[in-house]
Formats: C-alpha cells, structure tokens, sequence
C-alpha cells in the first residue's frame, strides 16, 4: 500500500523499548514519525499543528489538544478502550478515530484467570507469610474453593468474556455472564445470560470486561458488595472507575467479599494510591493484563496499519466514529 505524498505521524506516548515496527511500516509509506513520548502538552501541541495523523497510548488526547490539529485527518489508539480521547471533538474536526480491540484476548484471559486461580488459593498473602517468618502460621480456616464446585460470573461478554469462558472450562468451572447487549434467560456457547443481580448473587468469582462510561462507571459499589457471596472474589482488567476502591477496602475489612484482583485502579497519577493498598489478599498489577511480547508486536503493527490505511483513503478496520464520514479530510472508500 503506497501513499503518494509525504505525510506526519505523531505518536504521543507509549510504554514499550522503541518504535522499530511501526516506523519502519510508517516510513516505508512515506510517513515521517515524530516521537513525543517524553514531550509535554505544550511542545506536542506544537507538533500536532501540521500532523497528518495521531498514534496514542494512555495520554489524555483532549479537546484541547485536538484543538490544534487541524489538519490531522486519523488519531489510531494502541489498544482497545477509547476512553481518553475526545471523541465528539475528533468527529467535529473529521479525524477518523481507529482501535486495536483484539490483539490482547489471550493476555487479557490468562491475566484474569490468573488472578482468580492466585487469590482463590491465597498464594500471594502465603507467600508474604512466609517471607516474613511464618511458615508454621498458617490458618486453615479459609475460604478457598473447589473449582470444579464454583461459579464464574463474567460481567461483558464480548471477545475476552467468551475466551474466558472457553478457558476455564477445562477447570470445571461453571459460567454465567452478564451483558446489557444480551437477552437474559439466552444461552451463548454454552454459558447462561443472566441478569445482573441474580450473577452477583451466585458467582464465587466475577470477572469484570466492560468499557467505562456514564452508566458503568462505580458499577460495583457498596449495594453490589452487599448482594455478593460474603467469600467471592472480584477482578477487573478492563477500567479502573469500574469500581468505587473505597466501598471495596470496606466490603473487604467486614469480611463482606473474600478478595480483589485489579489491573486497573481509579487513581491515574504520576504516584498512584488506592484504599485497597492496606487491604489483605487483594493483588494489583500495573495495567499490564495486555502484555506478552507477541501482543505488544500486533499491537505496534495494526495501529501503524490503520494509520496507513486512513491515508491511504480507505477505511480502517476498526472504526470508532463512523458518523465522522462526510466531515473527514480523509476521501474514504
């Protein structure tokens, strides 16, 4: 795929050693790369000024910023959710917005799964026991399930619900899902839609992959906390403001839920905090549900991709904000 004339890529954060794969497909389509990792909002508005295109990670790519772009004509998300970006501004302005929303379903399960397996055997806390002296400590008065006796309620059932599902049911585990996009009282490859309640009620384990939004955001709070299983363990790799920390350190203190896994936490910052950080067998990991080297290559590849393929006129693959055609600067196919 050739592009004929000379175009701008700025590429506003990323999290991975270099930017090997997707210069070399930028640059062999005559697109020049300007790298703004360590640049701050001031100076990537500068280059974004005459930018052709956008390629971004976790920065905040507001309304602001966007401002400025004019003549930006695609903005390609390294990942899957699009929740930092505005994209009611990049509509207004005709810049396609473009993800990447399957190139870590695998990570993303094994990740969760992980979680579940590691909190349900309470390894980590047994581990720190030890650590500290305590082999001859340990208390078997401990709610820790039998797999195959279990239940997973997965809330969003979409790619990484299903490969969950497919995943686990190799350990005997039963699963119920729960999705607003889906008929409760259906069944779907062998795992029964239920409503949210009723899998708050009867999970041991709930997995959490669903995009945050005005109706999901604290989407397990103090009322959920109170209707789940007072020994059930809850993970989220998708959204941090899916869940309110606060009322969870608190479900956790009074024994109200048994224990918490989270890729994702509320707290954004440059020094993140959480109330979960003095609560016992919880585990959290830094965001990195998505990553096995294998993920992040695809993921390098495909955005660049996209990129070419707006350039180029043609649609991307996934696209964010249709509603954008007949406003884009790009002449789609």
């Amino acid at each position: 795929m050739c592009i004929r004339d000379r175009y701008k890529a700025v590429i506003t954060d990323y999290v991975w050693p270099n930017l090997d794969i997707e210069t070399k497909i930028l640059n062999d389509n005559d697109i020049e790369v300007v790298d703004c990792n360590t640049k701050n909002d001031e100076e990537l508005k500068k280059e974004l000024i005459d930018a052709d295109a956008i390629l971004f990670c976790f920065r905040d790519i507001n309304a602001d910023i966007l401002s400025v772009a004019e003549n930006c004509k695609v903005a390609s998300r390294y990942g899957i959710g699009v929740d930092n970006i505005d994209i009611s501004k990049c509509t207004d302005q005709g810049i396609v917005v473009t993800n990447i929303p399957d190139y870590c379903l695998e990570e993303v399960s094994d990740h969760a799964i992980a979680m579940i397996l590691s909190l349900n055997r309470r390894i980590s806390d047994h581990s720190n026991m030890v650590k500290d002296g305590g082999w001859h400590d340990l208390n078997l008065d401990i709610p820790v399930q039998r797999l195959s006796n279990s239940v997973l309620g997965i809330v969003g059932f979409g790619r990484i619900g299903k490969t969950i599902a497919k995943r686990v049911s190799g350990l005997g585990v039963k699963c119920v899902a729960y999705d607003p996009l889906l008929q409760s009282g259906s069944s779907i490859e062998g795992v029964s839609i239920v409503e949210f309640k009723d899998l708050l009620e009867k999970s041991d384990f709930i997995t959490v992959h669903v995009p945050l939004n005005d109706k999901t955001y604290h989407l397990f709070s103090e009322k959920e906390f109170e209707q789940m299983k007072n020994n059930a363990i809850l993970v989220n790799c998708a959204r941090g403001g899916l869940i309110d920390e606060t009322a969870a350190s608190k479900a956790l203190s009074d024994n109200k839920i048994g224990g918490i896994g989270l890729d994702v936490i509320e707290d954004t910052s440059s020094s993140p905090n959480s109330p979960l950080f003095g609560n016992k067998n919880v585990i959290i990991t830094p965001h990195t549900a998505f990553f096995s080297k294998a993920s992040n290559e695809e993921l390098q590849r495909r955005t660049a991709e996209e990129i070419v393929r707006v350039l180029g006129n043609n649609r991307p693959e996934n696209f964010i904000n249709p509603e954008v055609i007949g406003k884009t600067k790009a002449n789609l196919d």
